[in-house]
């Protein structure tokens, strides 16, 4: 999700079978890659989904696994045969559950490449909530698939002549229409229709608008560069040309003054840096709410969670925010007032308040003053790691060796040829005087001061402080590693994984050490003007 020298991994562990069914292979091929040492296991029968992940982008199709490896890259469902079901299911009259069992039947490797995950009713239903419709209220769905949001807004109150939508996909379109003709009755041909969204939306038929837009917008379709920077451009999206992002600046041009739009997302847009632009698009109307849905799709590692706006309105009251755990409100321009404008609905308002005093104080940030790296690739950790030192081999370190006491001692040794790796940063950087290395899957800052030129795997990175920065690596280590800046790491970013983007945003209070050669956390927390109350919650003093 973050396009950044580190990418955007889910930390968490997943069973055999979910690996299996993600990748689309069999359980017994990710047992014989786990043997390998293909695959990393965090314990009997959970794959370490970092690792996954490295395998299906670095290894597959580099090895000798490429039959069977890159069967995740083939859209392997028939669709001649899909088609036929559709068309001999004319004189059916459950067409919800003809929907079901052709959304049931796309390939693991379709569904990824179109960004095509269907959305269960339940969370339309709760999605649908503020809708309020006259009789004159129109819906669009701009990427409707079997016609789940499009049924859930006639239930709604939605008039079925007054209901729209929009797919590329002839089969999804045929059943969207069949489910309206057998639930009210209406043929729905001239309102449901084949297209692209992102190119009809450049001119709409009869400047057609529409009073509410709630769709599952496709989670990063595969686009060629050039055809998301064209749709960027023409939508003014800056650097959102994610599909999501994309469809969410097409269908604002289509919404009524006054309309709503609800869009179900991955929760990485809600902080990270590519999708700033879309933030900055949500922030200029009046945001209803944010919901946190968990991970409602088979397969898919990321959360999903909703927003609701509604266009040009004014930005007064508080956005609801919520999740399974807790409901909260929040003023909108607490939001506006976070670096990039995140969306760190999790955080309680009286908490931003203490975010939003820390980037008041004076401070610098690591962007433009350091040089990074990412640990080792060695391709196969397997073959080239040994828990023994061995002659023309050099100690490596994991990010499970870097630990809040300190850094453990090594249990991996490889060779020191490393033309032999798939990648690896330059090794001047290396053998810098001094550098942090921390943990890269994690949902702590951990960092340790190098000064004995290690060498690590991928699961830890390591950056370079410019001497611009004014203070040593010591002392940036103990900050970044401070029990306020990780609160203030979770509060802002509520991740499990530790990425440069988010590193370098960062307040950092560097004037502190002017005043102490040292760090402690009590004599930092009274320079920044903050206390803790009996629960350890941060407050600024009055």
């Amino acid at each position: 999700m973050q396009q950044n020298l580190f990418g955007d991994i889910e930390p968490a562990g997943i069973t055999i079978d979910e690996a299996a069914d993600k990748i689309n292979v069999s359980s017994a091929t990710i047992r014989n890659w786990l043997k390998t040492g293909y695959l990393k296991q965090i314990k009997k029968g959970i794959v370490e989904v970092d690792s996954l992940q490295q395998f299906t982008e670095e290894v597959a199709g580099k090895d000798k696994l490429v039959k069977r490896a890159n069967k995740l890259m083939k859209d392997e469902h028939d669709h001649q045969a899909l088609s036929e079901l559709v068309r001999n299911k004319l004189a059916e009259d459950d067409w919800v559950k003809i929907g079901q069992q052709y959304e049931g039947s796309l390939s693991n490797s379709y569904r990824n490449k179109e960004g095509i995950y269907y959305t269960p009713t339940d969370i339309i239903d709760d999605m649908l909530t503020d809708i309020k419709p006259n009789a004159q209220s129109t819906f669009l769905d701009p990427c409707c698939g079997s016609g789940n949001f499009i049924l859930q807004a006639v239930k709604a109150g939605i008039k079925p002549e007054n209901v729209y939508g929009f797919d590329i996909d002839p089969n999804a379109v045929e059943i969207t229409r069949k489910r309206i003709l057998a639930e009210t009755g209406f043929d729905a041909k001239n309102n449901i229709l084949q297209t692209d969204f992102l190119e009809s939306a450049l001119k709409p038929a009869d400047n057609q608008r529409y009073d509410f837009i709630f769709t599952n917008p496709p989670w990063g379709k595969k686009l060629k560069k050039k055809e998301k920077e064209r749709f960027a451009g023409l939508y003014k999206a800056g650097r959102s040309t994610d599909t999501t992002s994309l469809f969410c600046f097409a269908a604002m041009g289509l919404l009524k003054p006054d309309g709503y739009l609800g869009f179900l997302v991955q929760d990485a847009l809600f902080n990270i840096s590519v999708f700033q632009a879309t933030r900055t698009n949500i922030l200029r109307h009046r945001l209803i709410r944010i919901t946190d849905y968990g991970k409602p799709f088979k397969g898919l590692l990321t959360k999903a969670c909703a927003f609701i706006i509604q266009k040009n309105k004014e930005k007064s009251g508080k956005v609801i925010c919520s999740d399974t755990q807790f409901v909260h409100g929040r003023k909108q321009n607490t939001f506006q007032q976070n670096p990039k404008s995140i969306l760190n609905f999790w955080t309680k308002e009286e908490e931003n308040q203490v975010i939003n005093h820390l980037y008041r104080l004076p401070h610098t940030t690591l962007t433009g003053k350091a040089k990074w790296g990412l640990g080792i690739v060695t391709g196969n950790n397997a073959k080239f790691c040994q828990p023994l030192s061995a002659p023309h081999h050099v100690p490596v370190f994991k990010g499970s060796d870097i630990t809040e006491q300190g850094l453990k001692s090594p249990s991996n040794y490889i060779p020191d040829d490393f033309s032999k790796y798939q990648q690896v940063a330059p090794l001047a950087l290396y053998n810098s005087p001094q550098k942090l290395i921390y943990k890269f899957i994690s949902s702590k800052l951990v960092f340790f001061c190098d000064t004995e030129q290690r060498y690590i795997l991928n699961s830890a990175n390591f950056v370079i402080p410019d001497a611009a920065l004014d203070i040593s690596c010591q002392q940036l280590a103990d900050m970044l590693s401070s029990k306020l800046m990780n609160w203030l790491f979770s509060a802002l970013f509520n991740t499990h994984k530790v990425l440069r983007g988010d590193l370098e945003m960062l307040p950092l209070h560097t004037d502190y050490f002017k005043e102490n050669s040292t760090f402690s956390e009590e004599s930092y927390l009274k320079y920044l003007q903050l206390t803790t109350d009996k629960n350890g919650a941060y407050r600024v003093k009055k």
